[in-house]
C-alpha cells in the first residue's frame, strides 16, 4: 500500500513538473522573443518566424527611442510619480487604517460604510475632471499624487494586520509612556511590513504603467511621464510608416516594430528589477490573513 502511494506520488510530481515546465515556457519565450527582437535589425525582423535570437544584432533600436532629448526627463517624472505617489499613498491609507481599526473611534461605522461605497460606486470621468480643475491639478505634478492617495480596498488590507496585532503591544507602549503616533510609527507600522511592501509594489506598478491621467490632465510637455512620451513615440512611428510607404515597406515596418520592443522592454525593466527586492515581503503580504487560527 506505502509503495503504491509512492508510486502514485512519483507520476504526480512528474505531471505537476511538466505542467509548470510548458507553463513557464509560455511566459519566457515571449519576453525572450520581444528582448531578441529589440535589438535585431530592420532586415532581420522583416523576415517572418520567431526571433530566439538577434537577427543582426544592433542597438539602433534603442537609439531611436533615446535620440529624443525628453526622454530622460520623462524617465525622472514617471520615477518621482511612481515612488512618491506609492509611499505617500501607502502611508496615508495606513493611517487611515489604523483610526478605524479601533473600536472607540466615534462614528467608526458611518466611516466605513462610506468608504465602501468608494469601493463599489465612483463619480465617473467628467465630474472628476471638473473636481480636478477646481482644485486646481491640471497641469500640475500633483495631480499624478493627490487623486490617488487613497484606496479603501488598501484601507481594508491594512486594517486586517492591525486587528490581528494584540492589544497587549499596545497597551504596554501607553504604560511606557508611548504616544498615539509612537505606537503606529514603531509598533504598528513595522510589524505590518509584509502589507506594506504589497500595497507600495501594487500602487507602483500602477504609477508606473499609468499614462491616462497625463492625456486627461497634462498639456504641458515637460511634464509627460515616459509612458505617455512612448505612447508618442509609437503613434509617430506607426504614422511615418504609413506615410513613407503606405504599409507595404516591410522593412519599414520592422523599423517601426523594432522601436516598439524596444520600448517595451525600457519600461519593463525597472519592475523586473524592484519586484525581486519586494518579492518576500509581497507573498508574506498576500498570504497573511488567508488562513486563520
Amino acid at each position: 500500500m506505502i509503495k503504491r502511494r509512492t508510486q502514485e506520488n512519483k507520476w504526480f510530481y512528474f505531471f505537476n513538473t511538466v505542467i509548470l515546465v510548458l507553463f513557464s515556457l509560455l511566459i519566457i519565450i515571449p519576453i525572450w522573443n520581444i528582448l531578441v527582437s529589440s535589438v535585431s535589425s530592420s532586415s532581420g525582423l522583416a523576415e517572418n518566424g520567431l526571433v530566439l535570437w538577434p537577427r543582426g544584432f544592433t542597438w539602433e533600436n534603442y537609439r531611436k527611442v533615446f535620440y529624443d532629448d525628453s526622454i530622460p526627463r520623462a524617465f525622472l517624472i514617471s520615477v518621482l510619480k511612481t515612488l512618491i505617489g506609492a509611499v505617500t499613498h501607502t502611508l496615508f491609507c495606513a493611517v487611515v487604517a489604523y483610526g478605524l481599526s479601533k473600536s472607540r473611534l466615534i462614528g467608526r461605522n458611518i466611516y466605513t460604510t462610506l468608504g465602501v461605497i468608494t469601493m463599489y460606486f465612483g463619480g465617473g470621468m467628467i465630474p472628476t475632471y471638473l473636481l480636478i480643475k477646481s482644485l486646481g491639478l491640471l497641469d500640475s505634478f500633483w495631480v499624478y499624487i493627490i487623486p490617488a492617495l487613497f484606496s479603501y480596498y488598501d484601507v481594508v488590507i491594512l486594517m486586517n494586520f492591525f486587528r490581528e496585532i494584540p492589544p497587549s503591544l499596545e497597551e504596554s507602549a501607553k504604560i511606557d509612556g508611548a504616544s498615539e503616533f509612537q505606537i503606529f510609527y514603531k509598533i504598528f507600522l513595522p510589524l505590518t511590513k509584509p502589507a506594506l511592501a504589497t500595497i507600495i509594489l501594487f500602487n507602483g506598478v500602477g504609477q508606473w504603467n499609468d499614462f491616462m491621467t497625463t492625456k486627461l490632465y497634462i498639456t504641458k510637455e515637460y511634464l509627460y511621464p515616459l509612458q505617455m512620451k512612448i505612447y508618442e513615440i509609437i503613434v509617430q512611428s506607426n504614422l511615418s510608416t504609413m506615410t513613407e510607404s503606405g504599409s507595404t515597406d516591410f522593412v519599414v515596418q520592422a523599423t517601426t516594430r523594432g522601436v516598439q520592443l524596444a520600448t517595451i522592454v525600457i519600461t519593463t525593466v525597472p519592475i523586473l528589477i524592484i519586484y525581486p527586492l519586494l518579492q518576500k515581503h509581497f507573498i508574506g503580504g498576500m498570504m497573511a490573513g488567508a488562513v486563520k487560527e
